[in-house]
């Protein structure tokens, strides 16, 4: 298949854009370089079958000239990040709710499949846990800027489902924290990488609030995976909650890293004010059902946390700077 990878540069797309290649498939990689590296595609940039654009998927042009000669898209591309979520709200709705449509309507003139990558933000502080795919949404107001991603993703959520309804062939991935070697670290990066660095460096390990919230992390191997397996034509019209099922909390996430790496790094517990600005909330654990997931894509999570955090922290180890 021609495949189109849009966000490819990034973290998860540059691994999905990889897997793609060693399974055959021919792969067009689309990213604005915001977010994504194109060090993170070293080995596809001199693969035969890998082309490389430079553009944005808001561009609406540029990605219905993309898409036309495409068997199927993977939509990675979106403004990611708490900080972004708070601190540019209106970026993040216009980037990622422009994007989506444009990459819909030009996959349903030519009746490409697409793969829409959504997140586990889409269930909010619903408290009923695991999460099933038709859980209810709870969030806060509209005029606290956290929910913002939460909800530009259901948005393209919305007009992914309308879609499969006029006869696209679409599928939804919901991820659930994915971590490992060559996640961003920056300040809109995620708390492993962040952590590990900090471990790495013996320097305190920050946690955000008391450290009691939970996660379920999800190694990229794993991600990548599931992310495939929903090309299927099984998996057409649905979403699909693609995670680990065992959470564990931030503060012995922080604790476990330390000990992976020999750290003397103290942890230490910094407010959400602090980090993220007056009236931040968060969730107090999010943990998926995979029974859809493991009936329909046959994913299954492999990697467990202490295997994946041990990979990371060497890749860390070689390439930190």
């Amino acid at each position: 298949m021609k495949i189109l990878v849009t966000g490819g540069a990034g973290f998860i797309g540059s691994h999905l854009v990889n897997r793609l290649l060693q399974i055959g498939h021919k792969v067009l990689t689309l990213d604005d370089l915001s977010n994504g590296k194109l060090e993170y595609l070293d080995r596809a940039l001199t693969h035969n079958n890998h082309t490389f654009v430079h553009d944005t998927a808001a561009d609406r042009d540029t990605v219905r000239k993309l898409v036309e000669n495409c068997d199927a898209v993977f939509h990675l591309a979106a403004v990611l990040g708490v900080k972004n979520t708070v601190e540019n709200p209106l970026k993040l709705m216009e980037v990622n709710i422009d994007g989506t449509r444009n990459v819909l309507e030009a996959a349903h003139k030519v009746r490409a499949k697409v793969v829409l990558a959504s997140t586990s933000e889409i269930y909010g502080k619903n408290e009923k846990l695991p999460f099933k795919e038709d859980s209810d949404r709870v969030l806060g107001a509209p005029s606290i800027h956290r929910w913002c991603y939460s909800t530009a993703k259901a948005i393209d959520e919305h007009f992914a489902f309308a879609y499969a309804e006029k006869g696209l062939p679409v599928t939804v991935v919901r991820y659930f924290n994915a971590y490992g070697p060559g996640q961003t670290s920056s300040q809109y990066g995620g708390v492993v990488p962040r952590f590990i660095r900090a471990a790495l460096n013996n320097e305190p390990i920050e946690v955000y609030g008391d450290g009691t919230q939970s996660r379920c992390f999800t190694y990229i191997q794993d991600t990548v995976s599931g992310t495939v397996a929903a090309l299927g034509p099984r998996a057409n019209g649905l979403a699909f909650n693609i995670g680990s099922d065992h959470p564990i909390t931030i503060r012995d996430l922080a604790a476990t890293i330390r000990q992976l790496t020999g750290s003397s790094s103290p942890i230490v517990y910094v407010p959400y004010d602090a980090a993220y600005g007056p009236g931040y909330e968060d969730m107090r654990a999010r943990i998926p059902d995979l029974t859809r997931s493991k009936s329909v894509l046959g994913y299954k999570p492999t990697i467990s946390l202490e295997e994946g955090l041990r990979r990371s922290i060497e890749w860390y180890r070689n390439n930190l700077t």
